[in-house]
């Protein structure tokens, strides 16, 4: 068993990475999905409202509210795989939560990129509105660093710096997935 879990600030390539794991055949757990459907049974639309409810939920139900509705997932589908992976894991007490739950069958990974980069490519895949230079980007920097997520990227047992060429970056991750730990 392991469970890889994936963790970045926005544009640094968690989704490409959990791409890469769908390739392999490894199922993915994506975190913002527990948000998403959160968002969906207030009634809420979750592209205007997803930051909002991430915070209500941790609010209401603790800083670790989304990794424990996350967890039954990760169990569920341990199930039928020997690995899995958690894309968007975003504080160092959501890190402790797994690492309590799966100890060294876990294995944390960052994915950095510079701010200017990030830019280019939350702006290309046109699901954010990054505003004149990024302005937008920048303010979901604060809200997910105020969550914890510098202190869990410190925490990463691998970090990839996703700066190369995507087929450099899909290797790279690859190579994790398929058993690489360090």
């Amino acid at each position: 068993m392991r469970v890889i879990g994936t963790v970045g600030l926005p544009g640094s390539g968690k989704g490409e990475a959990a791409t890469v794991a769908r390739e392999l055949g490894i199922p993915v757990v994506t975190m913002g999905d527990v948000i998403r459907a959160e968002c969906r049974r207030r009634g809420l639309d979750p592209a205007d409202h997803h930051g909002e409810i991430a915070q209500r939920l941790r609010e209401e139900e603790g800083v670790t509210a989304i990794a424990e509705r996350s967890l039954p997932l990760v169990e569920e589908a341990l199930n039928d795989a020997g690995t899995v992976l958690v894309d968007g894991i975003r504080s160092d007490v959501e890190v402790e939560r797994f690492e309590e739950r799966f100890g060294e069958d876990f294995t944390l990974v960052a994915v950095t990129a510079p701010f200017d980069l990030r830019v280019e490519r939350v702006g290309v895949r046109g699901r954010d509105n990054v505003g004149d230079g990024g302005e937008a980007l920048e303010a979901r920097d604060e809200r997910e660093l105020g969550f914890g997520m510098g202190a869990a990227i410190d925490r990463a047992d691998v970090t990839v710096e996703n700066t190369g060429t995507l087929a450099a970056f899909r290797r790279r991750v690859r190579s994790i997935l398929e058993g690489e730990r360090a």
